[in-house]
Parts: C-alpha cells; structure tokens; sequence
C-alpha cells in the first residue's frame, strides 16, 4: 500500500510517516498544499493523510482538487479543529475519514489500512500460495507451517506478489507500491530485495522470474 502524508508540521509528518513504514507500507510525504498536489498528480496513491490547515494550497482545496479530478485515493483527514461542524465540513468535501488532532498513532494506523482496504478489492486477513501464508494482521510469514523472519520492504513485496494471484508484477509496480518516491527508478533494489526473498522462503523456490516482464508466484 501506498500512502501520501500532507502534513506542514514537519516533525509531526516525519513521525507519522515513519511509523507508517513501521508498518511496511511506502509513505511519500509532503508538508504543503501545493507540494500534494504534485505527488497525487505522478503517482498512484491507496491513501492520503491530510492536514486540513496546510499552507500554500489549503487542505479543502486539496481534497476538493482530489474529487474533481477522480483520483481514487482514499482521504483521512486530520485537523486541530474539534468542533462537529468541521468534522462535517471536512466530509462533505469529500473525506472519507476524520481524525482530529491530538491523536493516537495505533488509532491512525487502523483507519489507514481500513481505507487502503476500501481503496482497492479487499484482501483476506491471510493471503496463502504455494505454501507461503501471509497473516496481515500479525505481519508474520510461513512457509509450509515454518515462522519466516521477514525485513519490511520483503514483506510488502511478498504481499503484493500474493495479492496478484498468480499474475506477473513487474518491477515497476513493485517500486510504485513497495518503496517511497526517493527510491532511485533505475535501482537494482526489486531484483535484491527478491533474491533476500527466496533464499529466505527456502526450496523449492516459489517466485517465478518471467523475463522481460516481472515476477509472479504460481
């Protein structure tokens, strides 16, 4: 899952996208209106965490520049604002969620990923192929019954594989979907991250190289 935090306290944003990617999800962040906008334009985000006062562009401009152009991001709206009719307001521009602020972390993880959920077909709590069962919930990994120790960009690659259901994932959208906007496009990283990946899952080997295309498990 990808995830975009709009956030114009730095410290703030920088903490909530780290313990997002904690959570092994790819977080871009952006600490302006403006700057928003640029990112939802180039890339293909499940969720967007928005701060409803930024700067530049403000934040209802940038939820109302998300529905008018049917970007299918999800909107989690933050604000210092407590009041029912900001939470009111904040919706009928097209938020999907409202979280004011102050807040607990655990509290905006789960409304992250309930809205990554609603972004695309929803998963099931365990994605299970060849043998390989990944538990969402518990961020653990088994192979044939056996606990597999996974570092965070293998297990979102390794879920994004079994999401696709047998269906060949290309490098590109691995990058798009597993790693942030600094990750260098003409990296090796994919194919590293991958070859970590088998030597941990074990023999036989369960991710299938389709040259030219991507990866895919059978």
């Amino acid at each position: 899952m990808r995830v975009l935090v709009a956030e114009d306290e730095k410290m703030l944003a920088d903490s909530i996208a780290e313990g997002l990617r904690g959570e092994a999800l790819a977080v871009d962040v952006a600490y302006d209106g403006e700057a928003a906008l640029e990112r939802l334009a180039v890339h293909d985000y499940d969720v967007l965490v928005l701060d409803r006062d930024l700067p530049q562009v403000h934040g209802d401009e940038v939820c109302r520049t998300v529905v008018e152009r049917e970007w299918l991001v999800r909107v989690l709206m933050l604000t210092a604002a407590r009041d029912v009719r900001d939470r009111v307001r904040g919706l009928s521009l097209g938020a999907d969620d409202y979280l004011p602020k102050p807040f607990a972390f655990e509290e905006l993880v789960a409304r992250v990923h309930a809205l990554g959920r609603r972004a695309r077909k929803a998963d099931p709590p365990l994605l299970e192929r060849a043998g390989v069962r990944l538990d969402w919930a518990h961020r653990q990994v088994f192979r044939d019954g056996v606990y597999v120790p996974l570092a965070r960009k293998e297990f979102g690659v390794l879920a994004e594989l079994l999401r696709a259901r047998g269906a060949v994932v290309s490098a590109e959208d691995l990058l798009e979907k597993v790693w942030d906007e600094h990750i260098d496009p003409f990296t090796n990283t994919v194919r590293t991250t991958v070859m970590k990946l088998r030597k941990k899952l074990g023999e036989p080997q369960v991710i299938e190289t389709v040259p030219g295309s991507g990866y895919r498990i059978r």
